[in-house]
């Protein structure tokens, strides 16, 4: 894909330059750029350009968006990064890389680069076919960063990008699509070891943060993996756990998560600048689910948009699915994904939570600083 770079453009950029850059006239309480990375929990349509089994541009999915129309989102509405963007004034979505039309001044208010499937590793996901993996994703960026830096030239790009708020939701796939299938799929689950995998993990995922931090990057949220063992898919595909969530992918998960913080740690201090927050994202979901009815749902356990199986979890939602009449008593919407109204109860809490769900500083704190 190609940005466009037309006098016209780059007569309407001169005034924002010279406002925002040289004069120092944006209003300080001005929404930053959002620029997203991860997997299926914030893609919003790039897998719909790639040729790839995880899709859903296709209904019922987006029945609750905005327009109505099925996006590319995995969900029945918006994304955790739409609703964080809404928050902050973000005036439009932020838009996937992979359409046509992610060209021009849109450009400079952000750029969304998740796609379902995708992981850390870049073999997450292969049975999917086409996925664009976290090495992918920052290489996309680094094709923005050249665009914003010929549109407004150095110094006032790298202002830009220092500004902006990077957020990074990614791991699970890794999880769930590659140590976790069966060991039929993936024959190194019979000789690595969970921990060695998760160091794995967390030695990759190090080299992706730090280049993203050397392409400009400064204020970045870290999203640690949910307590995936409580999906309808792994519910479902693991039977003997009865009505409980899954013991061994949420112990998984929380082993991933502790080498994540640290690794968020260990990065605050030896990058000059660097605001990396984490993101709890497992302890909210986990108290979500646990108290579902003090957040208004009825149902935590099964998907609204679901075909078979006791917790709705064996089919991924698609046009034959049947649909729970009300998706806001419902945290998941389908075998993997939350709904619209879960995503809401999640951006709150990295919006303004406190330092257990989100340390050192909340969403609003970030932006600010």
């Amino acid at each position: 894909m190609g940005y466009l770079s037309d006098h016209h453009y780059i007569l309407g950029l001169f005034s924002i330059i010279l406002g925002c850059f040289v004069l120092r006239t944006c209003s300080m309480n001005a929404a930053p750029a959002s620029f997203v990375f991860g997997d299926s929990l914030v893609d919003v349509g790039n897998n719909n350009y790639i040729v790839t089994l995880s899709k859903a541009n296709y209904m019922p999915n987006g029945m609750d968006f905005p327009t109505r129309q099925p996006t590319g989102r995995f969900t029945n509405g918006r994304t955790i990064a739409d609703i964080l963007g809404q928050e902050l004034g973000l005036e439009n979505f932020t838009p996937p890389y992979m359409a046509p039309t992610t060209v021009g001044p849109a450009v400079l208010q952000g750029v969304n680069y998740a796609s379902g499937a995708g992981g850390i590793l870049s073999h997450t996901g292969n049975a999917f076919g086409g996925r664009i993996h976290l090495d992918a994703q920052i290489d996309n960026f680094a094709h923005t960063r050249e665009y914003v830096i010929s549109s407004l030239g150095m110094p006032a790009a790298l202002s830009l990008l220092r500004s902006a708020l990077f957020s990074v939701v990614i791991g699970s796939n890794d999880l769930i699509n590659n140590y976790l299938t069966p060991v039929v799929s993936v024959p190194e689950r019979a000789v690595v070891s969970p921990e060695e995998f998760v160091e794995a993990m967390i030695s990759k995922y190090r080299m992706q943060l730090m280049r993203l931090y050397l392409l400009g990057a400064r204020k970045i949220i870290v999203a640690n993996v949910g307590p995936i063992g409580c999906i309808p898919y792994e519910r479902d595909t693991n039977p003997s756990a009865g009505s409980n969530c899954v013991e061994f992918p949420n112990q998984m998960a929380q082993s991933y998560n502790k080498r994540l913080k640290d690794l968020v740690l260990e990065l605050r201090s030896n990058l000059e600048g660097a605001l990396i927050v984490y993101a709890d994202v497992y302890r909210i979901v986990a108290d979500i689910i646990q108290n579902h009815k003090n957040y208004g749902f009825e149902v935590a356990d099964f998907a609204c948009c679901f075909l078979t199986g006791r917790f709705g979890g064996l089919v991924p939602c698609g046009p034959t699915s049947k649909v729970c009449p009300d998706r806001s008593k419902y945290v998941f919407w389908d075998p993997y994904h939350p709904t619209d109204a879960a995503n809401i109860a999640i951006a709150r809490r990295l919006l303004d939570g406190d330092l257990n769900d989100i340390f050192p500083m909340n969403v609003r704190q970030l932006v600010g600083a």
